[in-house]
């Protein structure tokens, strides 16, 4: 794979393109791309052009340009992530229809939260989640199940910081976090009143595969609610989508 001067490979450069689109940011010019990828302009146009000739950009009739249909259906191939989504989808409905606030499915990804999906009631309260978004592990209540849960060296790498506010709530001091994750292993659930906003409370518990932790299943309350519902409610799907998975097999087994 041919480098640039800097020594980069072609798909580091590709990766940084790519990078450049998030959810608040779906479509842009090759120029921005270029300017945000930090990509001298005719390398970021000869990817762009390359990566919409495979599809896995489009170019729309204004020449701006967007994540391709392409992109998804390869990421959905054979995806541990699919499987996940697929087994607790089912049980995450039955779980909104009790509490009927918002109920989320997320996996530990590069030291960060991602949300796979996220179900929620239309009065439903404050929730800044979003499917194929990301989260500090140590901000919000699916984040601190799977930092609990991680292997050492994730746990010790991200107590090493910066551990950023998302609120004044959120829990940034190594000493008491360590404290914290001890806690949410011991108990195998966490209650995390306003980490993410202070008008919320998250609630999350682990899901299993084979005796391994491979996400968190959480739902987000107003502040004000009681937890014990919602906590019945997701121990319940948390067996019932366990169950699926040993049904269908191993992720990345």
């Amino acid at each position: 794979m041919a480098n640039s001067p800097s020594g980069e490979s072609l798909i580091d450069r590709v990766v940084r393109v790519l990078d450049t689109f998030s959810a608040e940011l779906t479509v842009q010019t090759a120029a921005e791309i270029g300017r945000r990828a930090g990509l001298p302009s005719a390398t970021a146009h000869r990817i762009v052009d390359d990566l919409i000739a495979a599809g896995l950009l489009e170019r729309d009739e204004d020449h701006r340009v967007r994540l391709g249909l392409r992109l998804w259906e390869l990421a959905l191939r054979g995806s541990t992530a699919l499987r996940l989504r697929q087994a607790a989808l089912p049980h995450m409905e039955r779980i909104q229809s009790t509490v009927g606030q918002h109920t989320q499915l997320a996996v530990l990804e590069r030291d960060e939260a991602l949300f796979l999906e996220r179900l929620s009631a239309p009065a439903a309260g404050a929730n800044i989640t979003r499917v194929a978004g990301r989260l500090p592990l140590h901000a919000s209540s699916s984040g601190l199940v799977l930092l609990a849960h991680a292997d050492l060296a994730t746990r010790e790498r991200v107590l090493a910081g910066p551990l950023r506010a998302l609120s004044p709530d959120t829990v940034t001091d190594p000493a008491r976090l360590r404290g914290l994750l001890a806690e949410i292993r011991r108990a195998g659930e966490v209650v995390a009143p306003g980490t993410v906003a202070g008008v919320s409370t998250g609630v999350a518990i682990p899901l299993r595969d084979a005796g391994r932790v491979v996400a968190a299943l959480s739902v987000v309350l107003p502040r004000e609610h009681a937890v014990d519902g919602a906590l019945l409610a997701l121990r319940t799907a948390a067996g019932g989508i366990e169950a699926a998975l040993r049904s269908s097999g191993t992720i990345g087994g």
